[in-house]
C-alpha cells in the first residue's frame, strides 16, 4: 500500500465529526480510506481498489442525521465507467449488517468456510474466484444502526427513529444516501442494479420505485435472494399449503421420505409435491372444516408422504403442520432439530419433547464464522479502524410496517412498468425454511398480475438454504446466473427504451 494511503488511514482514526452517538465516542471522518488489490476471477487477474467509509445522510432540510458505513470496489482499468455496471448491495433483518453477501458471495474475498458452508478455523477471507467484480462495480450498505452506521444525534442525545426504522422510511432516507452517493462518484451514466436478500428484498423492491419516482434515478435490474414479505399468502390457506415442497426438499436432503420417492433427483420429487400442492390441496383446504373425512385422511396420507412426518400429526394439526413442528420433528427419532434459514444443519435441544427447536443451528454457525472475518477483514485489509462495535445485528425494531406491509411488490411492479428495460432475477435455496423457495415462485407469479411482464422475471434456485452462495457449488452456479443476468440485461447500445406493438 502506498505511504499516503497509510498516513490517510492513521488520520481518519483521528479525525471525527462532533456528531455524539451515545457510546461515549464520536463518528469517524466522512472522508474514505482507498487500499489497492488484486483477485483472480474466473481465471483473469483483476485489480480494484476498496473504498471504505462513513458517508452522511442529510434530510430535506439538509440536517446531517445519520453516518453510514458502506464499501464501494471499482475495477482499476475500466475507464469508461458509463458503461459499467454498479451494484448496490443489502442484506436484510431488518437489522441486518450488510456482511453476508459481502463476504461471502458476491465480493472479492468470502469466508474461509467448509465446501458445505459450515465454520471452520482459523476463520479469516480468502479470494473469491467467483465474485461479480470483473463485470460490475459493487456498493456494500449498512443502513442506521448495522455495521458501523449509527444516527447523528441531537444536543440532547436524542434522534428521530421514526426517520429509520420503518418499511417506507428505510426506503426514503436510503434513496436520498445512494442519491449523493452516485453524485459524489460520478456514476450517473452507469447501469445500476439493486440486489437484496432476505429483507433486503423489501428494501430494494421499494427502492426500484423511490429511486425512479422520486430520485429520478433507473434501475437496469432487480435481484431478489431468498424474497420475503412480498406478498400476503402467509397465512391461510396459501400459507398452509405453501409449505408442502419445502418440507419435501429438507426431508429429501435427510432422507427421510418413502422409498420410491427418495430415490427421485431432488426436482422430480419436488415437481411431484408441488404438483399436488397446488391440484389437490389447495382446493381442499379452500372447504375449512367441511372436508370429508374420506378426503382429509387421503390429504393428510400425501402430506405425510412428501414431508416424512407421520400422518397423524397432520390430522392431529388440521393439516397445519407449522414450520417449528416440522424442524422439531423430522429427526426427532435421532436427537435432532434442523435449522431454520438452511435445514441442512442440526441442533441438539435441551429435551426431546417440545413444539420448536431451541435456537437456529444455521444461524450460530454463521455468526461463528462470520463475526471475526468481518472485523478482521475491515481492520486489516482495508485499512479502516475506528472505535465502534461492528453491529451484526443492530437495535432497530420496533420497526414501522404500518400501511405498508407487503405493498413493496407492488412498488417493483409498479417501477417495472414504467421502466421497459427492468429485469428482476429471484434466487432462493431449496432448504431454506423461513423464505422457502415455493413461496418465491408464488411471488414471482403473482407480482404482476396481468401477465405481460413475465418474461422480465427469471428465477433460479439452488440445493442450498437461505444463503445459498456459502456451498461451494452453488457460490459459483449464483455468481455465474448473476454474470449471465446483469450482461443479458444490459438494453442493446443506442436502442430506444421502450414498448412495442406487436
Amino acid at each position: 500500500m502506498r505511504l499516503t494511503q497509510i498516513l490517510f488511514s492513521f488520520f481518519t482514526t483521528l479525525c471525527f465529526y462532533s456528531f455524539s452517538i451515545g457510546q461515549d465516542i464520536q463518528l469517524p471522518s466522512n472522508e474514505p480510506v482507498i487500499t489497492e488489490h488484486n483477485v483472480n476471477i474466473n481465471g483473469k487477474s483483476i485489480d480494484y481498489t476498496a473504498e471504505a467509509g462513513m458517508q452522511i445522510y442529510h434530510n430535506s432540510d439538509g440536517k446531517a442525521k445519520a453516518s453510514l458505513f458502506y464499501t464501494y470496489y471499482k475495477r482499476s482499468d475500466v475507464k469508461n465507467i458509463e458503461n459499467r455496471p454498479l451494484v448496490f448491495s443489502y442484506n436484510g433483518g431488518p437489522g441486518s449488517a450488510s456482511v453476508w453477501m459481502h463476504l461471502a458471495y458476491t465480493g472479492p474475498r468470502v469466508l474461509k468456510i467448509s465446501d458445505e458452508g459450515f465454520p471452520v478455523q482459523p476463520y479469516g477471507v480468502k479470494a473469491n474466484p467467483n465474485s461479480i467484480l470483473d463485470i460490475a462495480d459493487i456498493v456494500y450498505i449498512n443502513p442506521v444502526n448495522t455495521g458501523y452506521s449509527r444516527p447523528i444525534k441531537d444536543e440532547d442525545g436524542k434522534f428521530n427513529r421514526d426517520e429509520f426504522f420503518g418499511v417506507q422510511a428505510d426506503i426514503k432516507y436510503l434513496a436520498e444516501w445512494m442519491n449523493a452517493f452516485v453524485q459524489k462518484h460520478n456514476r450517473w451514466l452507469s447501469p445500476k442494479y439493486l440486489i437484496g436478500e432476505s429483507y433486503g428484498t423489501v428494501r430494494v423492491s421499494g427502492l426500484a420505485d423511490e429511486l425512479q419516482s422520486r430520485q429520478w434515478m433507473y434501475i437496469n435490474g432487480v435481484i431478489l435472494v431468498s424474497p420475503t414479505e412480498l406478498g400476503n399468502f402467509r397465512n391461510g390457506i396459501l400459507g398452509i399449503a405453501n409449505r408442502l415442497p419445502y418440507f419435501t426438499a429438507a426431508a429429501w436432503y435427510h432422507k427421510q421420505l418413502p422409498s420410491e420417492l427418495q430415490q427421485l433427483p431432488l426436482e422430480k420429487a419436488l415437481k411431484q409435491s408441488e404438483d399436488f400442492t397446488m391440484n389437490k390441496l389447495v382446493p381442499l383446504l379452500y372447504k375449512g372444516g367441511f372436508k370429508s373425512p374420506q378426503d382429509l385422511n387421503q390429504a393428510a396420507e400425501k402430506m405425510a408422504y412428501f414431508s416424512g412426518i407421520d400422518k397423524d400429526l397432520f390430522l392431529e394439526h388440521n393439516l397445519d403442520l407449522s414450520y417449528n413442528n416440522f424442524w422439531k420433528l423430522l429427526l426427532k427419532d435421532e436427537g435432532f432439530t434442523i435449522g431454520r434459514l438452511d435445514s441442512r444443519y442440526l441442533g441438539i435441544d435441551r429435551q426431546v419433547a417440545g413444539s420448536y427447536p431451541d435456537y437456529n443451528a444455521e444461524l450460530t454457525a454463521w455468526l461463528q464464522a462470520f463475526t471475526p472475518a468481518i472485523n478482521h477483514y475491515i481492520k486489516n485489509e482495508l485499512k479502516f479502524d475506528v472505535p465502534l462495535k461492528y453491529n451484526m445485528f443492530g437495535p432497530v425494531r420496533p420497526w414501522d410496517r404500518r400501511n405498508s406491509r407487503n405493498n413493496t411488490g407492488e412498488r417493483l411492479r409498479q417501477a417495472m412498468a414504467q421502466n421497459p428495460s427492468m429485469q428482476v432475477l429471484i434466487q432462493s435455496g431449496y432448504y431454506d425454511g423461513a423464505t422457502t423457495y415455493f413461496n418465491a415462485k408464488y411471488t414471482m407469479w403473482h407480482i404482476d398480475p396481468s401477465g405481460r411482464m413475465q418474461d422480465r422475471f427469471h428465477f433460479k434456485a439452488y440445493e442450498s438454504g437461505h444463503m445459498m452462495y456459502l456451498r461451494n457449488e452453488d457460490l459459483k452456479q449464483a455468481n455465474d446466473d448473476l454474470r449471465e443476468f446483469i450482461i443479458q440485461s444490459l438494453p442493446e447500445k443506442g436502442k430506444p427504451i421502450k414498448y412495442n406493438r406487436k
